[in-house]
């Protein structure tokens, strides 16, 4: 079976079995999409409008400025995989619950083991907390993050893209930070 059908029965299964209480408001789940051989896996928060409507992750605003950013660093859409947290929307685009975040883990963590990264990107304070808690955004946007974990080891955190398009010099930062993303992966690669 190739990583491609894996995801969808992963995305088959999780999207009849998923107990997130946003499932009862959203449209639809919103499962990870993009290329399953991909070396980088980014994680956001959640569907926001656009996403629920279409079914995809990151196809609204803050999707194509990151789609901007990929092309910037000479990447495409196609060669990576992105996926969120939390797989329904929220309403209104709130946050989402600790209880929402939890329901939807095990589809995560699946996803990621599929896809097997060398990178895990983490888009936003949301992705970020999720998997290192006592981390601020402010304080390690741009950084490695080394830690041995369930489903990786080297992590990178950024800025949302979301959040860059409200905040003029948060965007500058975005944008200064996902440059870094080629040295990343080439240093990872050399050394493994």
């Amino acid at each position: 079976m190739t990583k491609q059908e894996k995801l969808e029965k992963v995305h088959e299964k999780w999207l009849k079995k998923c107990k997130c209480q946003l499932k009862e408001e959203a449209t639809q789940g919103v499962p990870g999409h993009g290329n399953p051989d991909s070396e980088i896996i980014f994680i956001g928060e959640a569907p926001g409008k656009e996403e629920d409507l279409q079914g995809k992750p990151f196809v609204g605003a803050a999707g194509k400025f990151l789609n901007e950013m990929l092309e910037d660093i000479k990447m495409k859409r196609e060669d990576i995989y992105i996926t969120n947290v939390v797989k329904y929307r929220p309403p209104n685009n709130r946050d989402p619950l600790p209880e929402e975040k939890e329901s939807c883990v095990e589809w995560l963590e699946e996803e990621i083991k599929i896809i097997n990264p060398k990178l895990i990107v983490f888009l936003g304070r949301h992705s970020l907390q999720n998997f290192f808690p006592n981390e601020k955004i402010s304080e390690v946007h741009g950084k490695i993050l080394k830690k041995k974990t369930k489903i990786g080891d080297t992590f990178l955190a950024l800025y949302h893209p979301a959040a860059a398009l409200y905040n003029g010099s948060m965007r500058e930062v975005l944008i200064e930070d996902f440059k870094k993303l080629p040295r990343v992966l080439e240093k990872i690669n050399s050394t493994k």
